[in-house]
């Protein structure tokens, strides 16, 4: 007998709301809630599957798996739930979208492809109550498909090696909040780690190090074992030979993810340079990490490397990396200034794109589409590239208005940031991305037209493993972030609703706990820095500033007002409250507009060692009743060493009392070249 399935009046009938009457993360399209619900038996636990052959096996399995799990048997008319196959729906653009009616003749589901029948049952896995021996499902309809192609999970197994099984463990996850992307960051400077037939000595000569942290093989000069000569005591490492690169890329598969590989270049090859020098510029090991593009060698190697890594990976796209690279080798190297010569190439930055472009052309000769991270604009962006913006979304931006499409990752969804005060969390790579923030974030640039968010494919979390050396400790970074990044994927805007999503994402942590997964702990969040919560009001509120040497564009804290703005920065030196400047003193005057009474002047400073922001070597605070003659009233210096790698904030200043109409405050550089001095705000009392 044919089961009741949606037709097309009875979608028409669902309307999208932030009320979110269901409790499932990512939250669907459309959901409509009953006020009955359906109750499952044991007895009952069963399923007909309307799929033949391979994809009924694996399907049937994934449904039989923990949780929610179902028998399969051969009737729909017996079942109580039944999965099935509708080509001919129009509603299903997406092969990844699906219908779903939960009522009193049991649960049907229809989709347009096994896609859609797996995201189903993940959906139905949330709606599954258990209570006693039985479930509870709450009557209801639901049409759901994917705002995004793109929902992306990055994880760096270079700076740190992680295991077949940790990655297995993640994509089931990954897969069960319809995450469909898994980003292998695969090469990098702290080690190579695919198996290249052709060139063995990659994993032999730099999957190992002698020391396990990557900041103590930084400190320690960066250098790798090689196999062959034996590893010493407490070597560590490792890589994926082609065999288990196979087997990760199956399994991903049958969860409906697609393994992404990066293969860094032309920057972020010191591993490379260490087992090859002579394709570096220096031709020497432990010069440099850059590759050099004037040595026709080093296409030789790219292009049988990536070879290979094509016949392993099914990819539509193949990563490049193109990060980060020091351009000034080139500048210096006889070979690539005469590729420059011959190619007519004005700068350093096009002849990065010059590589860039050959191998898009080889890879799109072989059907594959080249991804690379932001910096593959700079020179010029190669014909049918796709960018990954990370560097904010100014790269997608410009990307997508020049006809490219593009994947959104920017701060919002660097999952190796603090989720909580990084001067207590774990450590990671010194920022703060609390969950909220995360869900906040919309991969569609408010700039873009709508023709041009068309080439917005999606968004993606990464995970940077600089400062997560262990799996614990990447799994406490990624949940429940990730929860968050698979609903900006998935929902739509109108459906997204942070009250709602947050009492979910509790039930979630204690529910990924239970199965195993070591989660940020999101009931004792503490929430962001005190002073950022509240507009602060003194003396200087409102008062004219006057900058001795102006702010860097890149962190301007919304202009001359906002030192005295009473808007004090978060943990993150990103979030547009912190203004910088670098390699220089900071120094500022404030004009009270009279003569004032003042029995105090201060400013909070950071220090994040890791991305070159140092306290101030010590403030002097000066005053004045006419703005050209100053006295120093106060000097405070401080004995925090510059080198720890502690995340610092510390207020500096004066106390005292005096008279005067302005406050000139100077911050004084440590005179490390590149270094930045924050600050958010100069509080006269």
């Amino acid at each position: 007998m044919k089961r009741l399935i949606f037709l097309l009046a009875s979608c028409l009938s669902l309307t999208a709301t932030a009320q979110r009457a269901l409790d499932v993360v990512p939250y669907p399209q459309y959901a409509q809630k009953g006020d009955k619900v359906l109750t499952l038996r044991p007895s009952e636990m069963s399923c007909y599957i309307g799929l033949k052959g391979k994809e009924m096996k694996i399907l049937s399995e994934q449904i039989a798996a923990n949780g929610f799990s179902l028998r399969t048997i051969g009737k729909a008319d017996d079942a109580a739930v039944r999965y099935t196959i509708d080509n001919l729906d129009p509603q299903f653009e997406s092969p990844e979208a699906y219908r779903m009616e939960i009522g009193a003749k049991g649960i049907d589901i229809s989709a347009a492809g096994t896609a859609g029948l797996f995201y189903a049952h993940q959906t139905l896995q949330q709606l599954a109550k258990k209570q006693g021996e039985n479930y509870i499902l709450p009557f209801c309809r639901i049409y759901d498909a994917p705002r995004f192609g793109w929902r992306g999970w990055h994880a760096d197994v270079s700076r740190h090696f992680f295991d077949k099984e940790y990655l297995k463990k993640q994509l089931r996850m990954m897969a069960h909040y319809k995450i469909n992307r898994f980003h292998w960051h695969l090469t990098d400077d702290p080690g190579w780690r695919i198996e290249i037939k052709k060139y063995p000595q990659l994993t032999q000569k730099t999957a190992y190090r002698p020391q396990h942290k990557w900041t103590d093989w930084g400190a320690a000069g960066m250098q790798f074992c090689d196999v062959k000569k034996g590893l010493p005591e407490g070597a560590y490492g490792g890589y994926y030979t082609q065999k288990d690169i196979r087997e990760i890329v199956d399994y991903a598969a049958k969860l409906h993810i697609t393994v992404v590989p990066e293969i860094e270049m032309p920057g972020h090859s010191w591993e490379v340079l260490a087992a090859m020098p002579e394709l570096g510029c220096s031709g020497k090991p432990y010069q440099n990490g850059e590759l050099c593009i004037g040595n026709e060698a080093t296409f030789e190697f790219l292009e049988n490397v990536l070879t290979e890594v094509l016949t392993l990976f099914p990819s539509e796209y193949i990563h490049i990396g193109g990060d980060e690279a020091n351009r000034s080798h080139w500048a210096n190297c006889p070979k690539c200034q005469k590729r420059m010569q011959d190619e007519n190439l004005k700068s350093v930055e096009e002849l990065q794109s010059y590589l860039t472009r050959r191998i898009e052309s080889f890879l799109n000769a072989h059907g594959r589409k080249l991804l690379g991270w932001d910096e593959i604009i700079e020179g010029g962006l190669s014909p049918r590239a796709t960018v990954m913006s990370w560097r904010g979304e100014q790269g997608g931006i410009e990307a997508a208005r020049t006809g490219h499409d593009a994947v959104m990752t920017p701060w919002q969804c660097y999952l190796d940031n603090a989720q909580d005060d990084p001067q207590v969390e774990p450590r990671g790579v010194g920022g703060y991305v609390p969950l909220e923030k995360t869900y906040a974030y919309d991969p569609v640039p408010a700039e873009l037209t709508p023709s041009e968010a068309k080439h917005i494919l999606g968004v993606q979390g990464n995970v940077w493993a600089e400062h997560i050396p262990t799996a614990e400790h990447a799994e406490y970074m990624i949940y429940p972030r990730i929860l968050a990044i698979a609903e900006d994927g998935w929902s739509l805007p109108e459906n997204k609703n942070w009250q709602h999503f947050h009492s979910l994402a509790l039930q979630q942590v204690d529910w990924l706990r239970a199965m195993g997964y070591n989660t940020f702990n999101l009931a004792a969040e503490k929430g962001d820095r005190k002073e950022a919560r509240t507009r602060i009001r003194h003396l200087a509120s409102g008062c004219p500033v006057i900058y001795t040497d102006k702010y860097s564009h890149k962190y301007t804290a919304g202009g001359d007002s906002a030192l005295t703005d009473g808007v004090r920065g978060s943990f993150m030196y990103q979030d547009k409250r912190w203004q910088g400047v670098e390699t220089k003193n900071f120094e500022v005057t404030i004009d009270l507009g009279k003569l004032k009474e003042i029995h105090g002047v201060k400013a909070c400073y950071m220090q994040r060692n890791d991305q070159w922001i140092w306290l101030p070597k010590e403030v002097v605070t000066s005053i004045s009743d006419d703005g050209i003659n100053f006295r120093e009233v106060g000097r405070e210096t401080h004995t925090i060493s510059p080198d720890i790698p502690d995340i610092i904030y510390r207020e500096m200043g004066w106390k005292g009392t005096a008279k005067c109409r302005y406050v000139r405050l100077t911050a004084v550089a440590n005179g490390r070249q590149g270094g930045w001095i924050f600050t958010d705000e100069v509080i006269v009392e």
